[in-house]
Formats: structure tokens, C-alpha cells, sequence
């Protein structure tokens, strides 16, 4: 009991620990994943309070309140509506039992401590979580770009005499920008990350 109690002043009784393919079934992430949806289960690091799954689609997070309450809420964070920054990998010093990975993610600041000796892993992680920021920031870019493309274009075009009725035009122009905007949120705002996973992460 007292060494417990000396483990959690010190910090050490809720470091992480990178969790196999093998074991994914035995974590309790596992029953949120969305299977019907193929979503896939690509990192998980495991401590006595929290879990953190990485999928294809998402990151979801078991966050609990101590190592020794039974009270955890689940939070999920899309990579279609929530980027990911500031990606850091802290490495142990001589003394040190951890290891961190450091990222923001739908403006949620993360710290994740794991025990030093997955550090092989953790750099597979992140790789993996630089290269989805890298293209999250491009498509983001792109994005802005076709919407100031459509302004441009919607601009120009209102300078033309047109013979149709300002009905069949309204109805034609609302109808473009639909499909115009559906098809770079298609291309630009990426939901699936499954093959960057699959690029870095050697399980």
C-alpha cells in the first residue's frame, strides 16, 4: 500500500506503455471503435488511469481521473475537424523512467508519459503524427484556396448577361457552389490516415 502511495507522489504508477496488436481486444478503447465503419486500431499506450488509441480515423482518448477511481470519460477527436500541432518527443535523461510525445490536437494540449524503454515505438508515433499535421496544414491551405477560387469566380460571373431567369440562376449557381465545396471538402479535408499509419508504424 505504501509503495503505491509513494509511486503516485512521484508519478511513476501512471506511466504509459505501448500496447500490442495482439492485446487491442483487451483494452477498453476497444469497445468504442468504429468496426462497422472499418475504422482500425493502429497505436495504443496504455497506463493505470488513461488509454490513447490511435486510429486511421480518430484519437480517442480514456481519460481517468486517478490510477485508483473507476470513473474515465471517453473523448474522441476526428482528424477531419481537428488538426494536429506542435508535435514533440521528449526523451529520457540518466534518472529518467519516461519518455514523452507532446502534440495539441483540437486545441487540447497532450503529454503522454511512457515508459522509456518503447522509445522505438514512440518515434514510429511520432513520425506518424508529423507526417498527418504536414498534411492536415497543406490541405488547410488548399481548402482556403478553392474557396477564394469560388468568391472569385462567382464574382466574375455576375458580370455577365445571362438569359436565363434570376430563379434558374440562383437555382444553377446554388447547385455549382454545392458541388463545388462538397468536392474540395472531399479532397482536403482527409478523414482516413490509415496509410500514413501504415507507412511509420512497425507493429
Amino acid at each position: 500500500m505504501f509503495k503505491n502511495l509513494a509511486s503516485d507522489a512521484l508519478g511513476l504508477s501512471d506511466v504509459g506503455a505501448v500496447i500490442g496488436p495482439a492485446d487491442y481486444d483487451k483494452v477498453d478503447t476497444d469497445n468504442y471503435i468504429l468496426h462497422e465503419e472499418d475504422e482500425k486500431i493502429y497505436f495504443l499506450i496504455k497506463s493505470k488511469s488513461d488509454e490513447y488509441c490511435f486510429t486511421n480515423l480518430a484519437l480517442l482518448h480514456l481519460d481517468g481521473t486517478s490510477a485508483t477511481s473507476k470513473r474515465r470519460l471517453l473523448k474522441r477527436f476526428s482528424y477531419r475537424r481537428n488538426t494536429i500541432q506542435d508535435v514533440k518527443l521528449e526523451t529520457a535523461g540518466t534518472l529518467d523512467v519516461d519518455i514523452e510525445i507532446k502534440f495539441v490536437m483540437g486545441g487540447v494540449s497532450y503529454s503522454i508519459d511512457v515508459n522509456k524503454n518503447h522509445l522505438a515505438a514512440l518515434k514510429d508515433l511520432y513520425k506518424t503524427l508529423i507526417k498527418i499535421a504536414s498534411i492536415q496544414h497543406e490541405n488547410g491551405i488548399l481548402f482556403q484556396h478553392a474557396q477564394s477560387s469560388l468568391a472569385t469566380a462567382a464574382s466574375v460571373s455576375n458580370r455577365f448577361t445571362a438569359t436565363e431567369t434570376p430563379e434558374d440562376q440562383f437555382k444553377a449557381i446554388n447547385q455549382y457552389t454545392f458541388g463545388w465545396l462538397k468536392h474540395a471538402q472531399e479532397n482536403f479535408m482527409r478523414q482516413d490516415f490509415g496509410e500514413v499509419f501504415e507507412m511509420f508504424i512497425n507493429n
